[in-house]
Parts: C-alpha cells; structure tokens; sequence
C-alpha cells in the first residue's frame, strides 16, 4: 500500500508547454515537420503524466508554459497545474522548487520518454539521506533535480545550459557543505531526430528482449 502520510510531504513537478503544433520542439521540427513533431510530443506528454500521476506517494505538480496554457481543458488528474515563472531555465526551475511545500521536491523535464514511477521514487529515497539529487543524462546534463526543503534549493546562476557542463556547473554553484546524490540511471531528452532514432532503437531493443525471456 502506498504511504499516504509520506506523499503528502512529496512533490513532483513536471515542466511542460502547452502541445501545440508548431510551437514545439522546434529543433525537433526542423527534422521531422511540425506536425510529427507535435504529435510525438502530444503523446510522450499524456505517457508520461499518466505513469506518474497513480502512486501516491507523492503529489502531481505540472508547471506549463504559455500562461494561456493554464485555461486549457487537456490537462489530467490529480495534476495541480501552475503557471511556469518568467525568466530563463534556472529562474524558473529555481521558483518552482522554491514554492511554499513543506518535505521533499522533485523536477523533471516532459520529453524524457524513460522516466518512470521507480526512478521518481529513488529520487525521494535518495532526499532522505542529501539535500540534493539529480539524475545524469549522456551529454553531461540531468534529467532530474531534486531537494529537501531543509536547504534552499540550487542557485542555478552560472548553469551553461545545453552543453556538457550543466551537471558540473550545478553542483559547483552549490553552496559548501551541500550534500548531492547521483541516481543511478542515466536518460536522454529528445530534442532531435537523432535522438529520437536513437530512442526508438532502445524500444525496439527492449521489445526483442521481453519477447526472448516469453519464449
């Protein structure tokens, strides 16, 4: 059974825009047409609130850009939806962690297709024992930040967003004596048709594995 108790001193938020055509994954697009790009990102969105939003363990947080986004009926329960601050990604994801909750926070970004309800609650697990825990991405990104609202949460000041320093400038823009946890796995984002091959040919993997362990 789910501890209820716990959850209500768990948060999840996700960053997400409102998934219209044309307006985005526009790197994306510039490969595959806005149209399948829009598609795919419509579909990796509900995927992904639907797998997260069931636990209990924690309280549904979607933080989603345009404001106007805040009207729209697509949005699903139990997600309590928000309007994403101004400013560039730090400002923003450093106000979303810092809202009024009491216990532990987690972000994540909407176009991770791998994310799944274990590696949220590994995210929670490790805040039990750091102030800080983020998940790695291959290019030296992250997938993930969390904190514990016993400490303010990361500054996110000189971050060199979208490179291979984004991990490592975070945690060095961390105030001494921060204690930061890595989780195990390491995901991807999709934001080009690269990835997205690169994506479907783990599927495409995975799917031939599950049907060789039926057999």
């Amino acid at each position: 059974m789910a501890d209820r108790t716990a959850g209500r001193r768990n948060h999840l938020i996700v960053f997400a825009r409102e998934p219209r055509i044309g307006r985005v994954k526009r790197r994306l697009a510039a490969s595959i047409g806005n149209v399948a790009a829009g598609f795919w990102y419509r579909r990796q969105l509900s995927d992904l609130l639907r797998r997260l939003s069931g636990s209990g363990v924690w309280r549904c947080h979607l933080h989603v850009t345009p404001v106007t986004a805040l009207r729209s009926s697509i949005w699903p329960r139990p997600w309590q939806v928000h309007a994403q601050s101004s400013g560039d990604l730090g400002v923003r994801m450093r106000r979303a962690l810092s809202l009024p909750r009491p216990g532990r926070v987690v972000l994540i970004g909407s176009d991770i297709p791998d994310i799944a309800p274990r590696h949220i609650r590994a995210a929670f697990r490790a805040l039990g024992r750091a102030d800080i825990v983020l998940g790695p991405a291959a290019d030296g990104g992250y997938w993930l930040v969390g904190a514990h609202r016993r400490r303010a949460p990361p500054s996110f000041a000189a971050v060199r967003w979208s490179t291979s320093h984004a991990l490592a400038d975070t945690v060095e823009g961390l105030p001494h004596g921060t204690t930061v946890l890595l989780l195990d796995d390491t995901l991807a984002d999709v934001d080009t048709a690269t990835d997205l091959a690169a994506h479907r040919l783990t599927q495409r993997g995975q799917r031939s594995r599950a049907r060789a362990n039926e057999a």
